[in-house]
């Protein structure tokens, strides 16, 4: 079947994911929808994504709104066809308000391209005088990335088999828990997702501390 045709079901398999979300205790999901390095693949396909993309807000804007659904959009919106920055700037505005489930969309997003802008965001403060350097901690630093105001995930699942995070979220999932399953994302489901929450359950969350077992260990000794 054609790049196009797996595109299209990996849309239905996003909208089958933001449905399920709420009912399994997820208040923030974020969706690797186009990277920063996608741009590199055919111009026909490239075009096809966007297509998509449109197509997505405009006719699945009203749902996720009804559902209650925040939408927020991280990546490089500079050099951005208007249009499409216009559609991404509607969908945050629309739905800014909403509690249900907070959906970010990484869109022409890369994990090492985010760190280089906040750092350039940040030193520009600096040379201006409104920042003094030593002011500059990781606190700081991660409430000037995009995901400014968005707690850490705690979970990250790579579908495809792939063994990689692919440059998704480098300075936020320094802890997260990884989950990498063999589905493709068209083929992704609720179950995938159920059970990839399950796993998920099961692990001992340390941050670089002591586990339970650990201190008892340490105690012991």
């Amino acid at each position: 079947m054609p790049r196009l045709a797996g595109h299209r079901a990996g849309v239905e398999a996003l909208r089958k994911t933001v449905r399920a979300a709420p009912g399994l205790g997820i208040s923030f999901l974020t969706v690797y929808a186009f990277s920063s390095e996608n741009w590199s693949r055919p111009k026909s396909e490239v075009s096809d994504l966007m297509g998509l993309l449109k197509l997505f807000i405009r006719r699945d804007l009203a749902e996720l709104h009804q559902s209650g659904v925040r939408v927020r959009i991280i990546g490089d919106r500079t050099g951005l066809q208007s249009d499409i920055r216009t559609l991404l700037e509607e969908a945050e505005t629309l739905t800014a308000r909403n509690e249900a489930l907070t959906l970010i969309i990484a869109f022409n997003y890369g994990g090492r391209d985010e760190i280089v802008r906040t750092a350039r965001k940040l030193a520009s403060a600096v040379a201006r005088g409104e920042l003094d350097s030593e002011a500059i901690t990781a606190e700081s630093f991660a409430g000037a990335l995009d995901t400014k105001g968005i707690p850490d995930p705690e979970l990250v699942i790579r579908t495809s088999g792939e063994l990689r995070l692919s440059n998704f979220l480098l300075w936020q999932a320094a802890y997260s828990e990884l989950v990498f399953l063999p589905c493709y994302w068209p083929d992704f489901s609720r179950e995938h997702l159920a059970d990839a929450l399950r796993d998920f359950a099961g692990r001992e969350r340390r941050f670089g501390g002591l586990g339970a077992q650990d201190v008892a260990v340490t105690a012991k000794g």
